[in-house]
């Protein structure tokens, strides 16, 4: 029972702030703070929708334009971006999480 009311309580926060982040957010296809990043595909080919992404990846912290991130930076952004999108979508992986964002970073894996 305690667990029940503890996963819920989960489920509404994060729900909650998903609601937030919705109404927060432009029209567009991608982030104003990141107008590389196809939003809309990346969330279907990862099976959660464009605003649980969009609240995921909020939390992530990329390098700043035109250089990049060190391994540190690297492996926190990762993990933070992984947990939160499997508590959408229990299905994803490392390995999904990577194919995904290597199929629409510009310059693919070699880039990272």
């Amino acid at each position: 029972m305690k667990t029940d009311l503890i996963a819920g309580l989960a489920l509404m926060a994060f729900t909650n702030n998903i609601a937030i982040a919705q109404s927060s957010l432009s029209a567009t296809d991608v982030l104003s703070d990141d107008p590389h990043r196809p939003v809309n595909a990346i969330s279907k080919d990862l099976g959660v929708s464009p605003d649980q992404f969009r609240y995921c990846f909020s939390n992530v912290n990329p390098a700043r334009r035109g250089s990049m991130p060190e391994d540190d930076q690297k492996h926190t952004n990762k993990s933070v971006l992984l947990n939160c999108l499997q508590k959408a979508n229990s299905s994803i992986t490392n390995f999904s999480l990577d194919q995904v964002m290597d199929r629409y970073r510009p310059g693919g894996r070699v880039a990272q």
